[in-house]
């Protein structure tokens, strides 16, 4: 929405403006300051928040000496800055117009007051720049605003200059490589020829700017020698972590201004031989719109208590949020690391109550369960699902390979067939169904891959038959067989839900609702275990039968038994104790836990979208579930009687006027601001992460970031340049990277003296061969 000017007789909004508007001051103080100068009666009666909250001044009844460009992208006020000019008399000309912002007039006692102010506000300005001109520039900066103007009364010495023209050139040269994915390092040194000497790509880069003409890295640089290094890691490190911090920096001030949002993270990944968690955040912008944005990698720690310290740590003390205001925390994993994550989220629930632990929406409940079991053999299969997918994936001959096999398994059902040739070229390891789809596909997985490793032609590399033979034992292994048939039929009780979760609103709101029957069905599994696991093996035995594969035990088990005479296990009975039931249990409490009675409140004050609100006949309540979020709402106490004219509003609608579906579409409705408790509640409902993005163009930080996954090398990774490449549209303020480096190594840029030969002479011999 546009800033309107708050300003009398000012009729310009942000629309149609480059100008930049400023909000009313907190500080009760200038604010009465402000309000008096606006000459505007009707502002009188407001609160500074309710001012700073709802109304703008633009730039143009300021004096230009309040108004301080501290980046090109970024104009602010100064701390004492008060609006002085104004256009008082203009609406004298017309005096039939309607004016909506009326002028409040003066008595002669107010306007001898204001006319005091003035001379007083006068004679302290120029009283303070005698004092500035006389004092020295130490004591300059020490006054308030100082350092504006100490920059105006002092300018650089031509050295100055020079260093943060050269560092400025650096920056550019590091923000280029980043945006466009180019490792710091271009080869590995221990690869070359003894004797040679190639710069990396950095010194490349600094090489042909120089070579394009750039005069200040050339007059830096015209005297060193040729090998030496023109910026040490050392310095290209703090220089990343800069940029880094002010790329960061740039979202999360979208974030604070939103005040609340929620925290995600993604898998685990190796970054240079290191694990990292990349962390996303999720709010609603200042247009009303929910995104998701990468803010950062989060070193991985084994032990799951001082991961929970370092993540809270890192959000709060180097990112500088603030966790009150976080009202959402969800986890992917891989594998195995689940149980580490909820710790996390844990030790987090039990400082911020309201960061509610939820399911993210780009994962399918389904296989988010299937990961948090902590049974080694479902882990092992999930990696054999994914290193098969990935097979045949990595190319079109053996995905048409495949399709060929399902051609003619599927002959007298080609439309099944031509369904699984189409789902076997997506993603199919992220469906909420991808154990029945594994199950439709296991014979013809076989048969393929047995194809390709016993192929005679040249037609497969040698590494490609290697993995189809690796991949075909693990497929036609007993173990493999029944822990996915196990896993199917109990995620078969969770598959519907966990649909709903990802579909439109209204899914969403009636699938809280269907939890309790999906949790009575799995306790009735677990009181039966018995009887379902016969059923289950049989399945197992049966399909391991069609598929030629050997009934047996595990052979880590039947190894360890080899002592034990007396060992009476079966099969069955094994894969129950073992698999089955630790399976059932930990899926139910896991169902318990992410899906808490403060969770499932969230969830069911969607009905405050219209749609949702018309198929419940308008009969809701949502003042029971808002409850939680009492204290995020502007006013709490008019909440009743603001959800009735809501619900009045829709029901009482015009023939041609279509429900709102989504939360998307009821923040953008015009008027959605004359509802101010329920804007509040439905932004805070939509950042929950179990809450999809609707408009797919503002989650494009997951994409970005998979797809600097996919396109980088594990070893030329690096958590700077990742930042830098993913947020490659945020704007970049130079001038506050030199300035900041500058406050942090004052040290480093003198000359940069540990980098270039002392007194221009040439490098010796040694120091060569050390640079080298």
């Amino acid at each position: 929405m546009p800033n309107f000017c708050a300003a009398p007789n000012c009729t310009r909004k942000s629309t149609q403006s480059d100008l930049a508007f400023f909000r009313f001051p907190r500080d009760p103080v200038r604010c009465q300051r402000w309000v008096e100068n606006c000459r505007r009666a009707d502002l009188e009666d407001k609160t500074p928040d309710q001012l700073n909250k709802h109304y703008r001044l633009c730039a143009k009844h300021f004096e230009t000496s309040m108004i301080c460009r501290s980046s090109p992208y970024r104009t602010v006020l100064r701390d004492n800055a008060v609006p002085t000019i104004f256009d008082l008399t203009s609406h004298l000309n017309n005096p039939h117009s309607r004016h909506r912002k009326r002028i409040k007039e003066l008595s002669e006692d107010e306007i001898r007051t204001l006319k005091q102010q003035k001379i007083d506000e006068a004679f302290e300005r120029e009283q303070a720049n005698q004092e500035l001109n006389e004092s020295s520039a130490q004591n300059a900066a020490s006054e308030e605003g100082g350092k504006e103007q100490e920059e105006e009364v002092v300018p650089l010495t031509l050295e100055e200059r020079e260093n943060k023209d050269y560092l400025k050139s650096l920056f550019e040269i590091l923000i280029l490589m980043g945006k466009q994915n180019i490792p710091l390092d271009g080869h590995n040194a221990d690869e070359l020829p003894e004797g040679i000497f190639t710069p990396d790509n950095f010194q490349a880069l600094l090489e042909c700017r120089i070579n394009a003409g750039d005069e200040v890295l050339r007059k830096r640089f015209e005297m060193a020698a040729v090998n030496l290094e023109y910026c040490s890691k050392t310095q290209q490190k703090q220089m990343l972590e800069i940029c880094e911090s002010c790329v960061r920096e740039e979202t999360l001030r979208e974030v604070r201004d939103s005040h609340f949002f929620s925290i995600v993270t993604d898998e685990v990944v190796d970054i240079a031989g290191e694990e990292h968690l990349p962390v996303l955040v999720r709010f609603v912008d200042e247009s009303h719109n929910l995104r998701e944005e990468f803010v950062g990698f989060l070193p991985y720690e084994a032990d799951a208590e001082i991961l929970a310290v370092k993540f809270h740590t890192t959000i709060t003390e180097k990112w500088g949020l603030n966790m009150e205001y976080c009202r959402g925390q969800a986890y992917i994993v891989s594998s195995g690391f689940a149980s580490k994550m909820k710790t996390v989220a844990t030790r987090l629930l039990e400082k911020y109550p309201q960061a509610v632990y939820t399911l993210c929406s780009s994962c399918a409940l389904n296989v988010w369960l299937a990961k948090s079991v902590p049974v080694v053999g479902i882990s092992i299969a999930l990696g054999i699902i994914e290193e098969v997918y990935l097979f045949f994936n990595q190319s079109p001959q053996l995905l048409g390979e495949l399709d060929s096999i399902i051609s003619v398994l599927f002959q007298n059902n080609e439309e099944k067939g031509n369904e699984l040739k189409e789902i076997c070229h997506s993603q199919w390891t992220g469906r909420h169904d991808t154990f029945e789809i594994l199950m439709d596909l296991m014979q013809a997985l076989i048969l393929c891959l047995d194809g390709i490793s016993s192929d005679s032609s040249v037609k497969w590399s040698t590494c490609v038959v290697g993995q189809a033979f690796v991949l075909s034992s693990a497929l036609t292994d007993f173990d493999f067989i029944v822990t996915v048939v196990v896993l199917r039929n109990i995620l078969s009780f969770t598959r519907a839900f966990g649909k709903n979760l990802q579909g439109q609103t209204s899914d969403v709101f009636f699938a809280a609702s269907s939890l309790t029957a999906v949790l009575h069905s799995l306790n009735e599994v677990m009181e039966n275990i018995e009887v379902y696991h016969e059923f289950w093996f049989e399945e197992a035995t049966n399909l391991a039968t069609k598929l030629d594969v050997q009934i047996k035990l595990p052979g880590k088990f039947r190894r360890a038994q080899q002592g034990n005479l007396d060992s009476g296990v079966t099969s069955e009975n094994y894969y129950k104790e073992a698999l089955s039931v630790p399976t059932v249990e930990h899926i139910i409490q896991e169902l318990k836990d992410i899906f808490s009675e403060q969770h499932l409140r969230a969830l069911k004050c969607l009905s405050l979208v219209p749609s949702v609100m018309g198929q419940l006949k308008f009969n809701t309540s949502e003042e029971h579930h808002a409850d939680m979020y009492k204290n995020d709402l502007p006013n709490p106490d008019t909440l009743t009687a603001e959800l009735h004219c809501w619900r009045i509003k829709w029901k009482h609608r015009g023939k041609d006027i279509e429900l709102p579906a989504t939360i998307y579409e009821a923040l953008h409705l015009p008027d959605i601001k004359f509802f101010p408790n329920v804007y509040a509640l439905l932004k805070v409902l939509c950042i929950l992460p179990v809450m999809k993005v609707e408009n797919e163009k503002y989650e494009v930080g997951r994409k970005r970031l998979k797809a600097y996954l996919k396109n980088t090398l594990t070893e030329q990774r690096s958590s700077n340049l990742a930042l830098l490449n993913i947020n490659f549209d945020i704007k970049h303020d130079l001038d506050l990277m030199v300035d900041t480096y500058i406050k942090l190594y004052p040290d480093k840029v003198e000359f940069q003296e540990d980098f270039l030969p002392s007194n221009n002479s040439e490098v010796t011999e040694d120091a060569q061969g050390e640079n080298l």
